[in-house]
């Protein structure tokens, strides 16, 4: 896939790095986003702009897209300039935004239907981890086309990981939000323990990351924590997101989450204070004003 050329969509806080990664890697790169100014420095950098999804799918072989909430996804593709419209026989489509189980199942399936492989496969590591490119994939489609699209994951992702069928790869996604969301509390209420006992945090920090407790969570945004830094690595509009598709995709499978309901909640309520467009860290704001900590 080297000599490949790659149409990115959406070149955002994730996607802008990870398309220049591609850049760096020597590969010819289309550029599209909905506001133009945040690809300015992929076009600076060599890669070219296309003013529709149709237009960029239909000079590119691979077209990755990395948007925002489903809607957005369906729009960009299913759309009267969408990448259906214009993308060539033979192509591949990656949707690398985390969405709906079903539709990426229903992508695959048009696509089929237009002579286009379509692959789904969501990242983890956020904005932290596209711009070191240690990003985690988590892979759903058919075997032959992901094993031909592996060097353009190689780019920007440390940890790739086939997981099954069309559909796959947005259901493991969902496994790691679901699983972040229930850490963060355990992470946020521990700090607000460590606050109330007195401990200096970023020492006691020192201690716990290193033992049992360890993970992601910890040695990444609880530090930002401490320190009362709540800018988005991924934002709390997203994390709602992806938790509100768990949470509807188990329903549907008749599996109940109390956990992850309740964690839901907590960040409605961030949202409800204006905290939509910070860190998913600032989980702690919603812990904090329930913790009494002047009692």
């Amino acid at each position: 896939m080297n000599k490949s050329i790659i149409g990115f969509i959406g070149t955002g806080l994730m996607g802008n790095p990870m398309a220049n990664h591609l850049l760096n890697a020597g590969y010819a790169v289309n550029v599209y986003n909905r506001t133009k100014c945040k690809a300015e420095s992929l076009v600076e950098k060599g890669a070219i702009w296309f003013d529709t999804p149709a237009a960029l799918a239909a000079q590119s072989d691979v077209v990755i897209t990395m948007i925002g909430f489903p809607k957005d996804v369906e729009e960009c593709y299913f759309g009267t300039d969408g990448v259906f419209q214009g993308i060539r026989t033979g192509a591949i489509a990656i949707d690398m935004t985390t969405t709906k189980p079903s539709l990426a199942i229903r992508l695959s399936q048009h696509a089929s239907t237009i002579g286009v492989d379509f692959i789904d496969a969501p990242v983890s590591g956020g904005e932290v981890g596209a711009i070191n490119g240690t990003l985690s994939i988590m892979i759903g489609g058919d075997k032959t086309v992901v094993d031909r699209v592996m060097p353009i994951f190689e780019a920007f992702g440390k940890n790739r990981v086939y997981q099954g069928a069309a559909g796959a790869g947005q259901h493991t996604k969902l496994c790691n939000q679901i699983t972040i969301a229930g850490t963060l509390i355990g992470v946020c209420e521990g700090l607000l323990y460590g606050r109330k006992a007195g401990l200096d945090l970023t020492t006691m920090l020192q201690s716990i990351t290193k033992g049992a407790a360890g993970c992601w969570s910890l040695d990444v945004l609880a530090p930002k924590i401490v320190k009362g830094d709540f800018s988005p690595g991924f934002t709390v509009d997203n994390f709602v997101k992806d938790l509100g598709i768990a949470l509807e995709e188990a329903e549907a499978m008749r599996l109940s989450l109390p956990g992850l309901a309740l964690v839901k909640q907590l960040y409605l309520s961030v949202q409800a204070s204006g905290n939509g467009s910070s860190g998913n860290q600032a989980l702690y704001l919603a812990l904090e004003k329930l913790a009494n900590l002047d009692q």
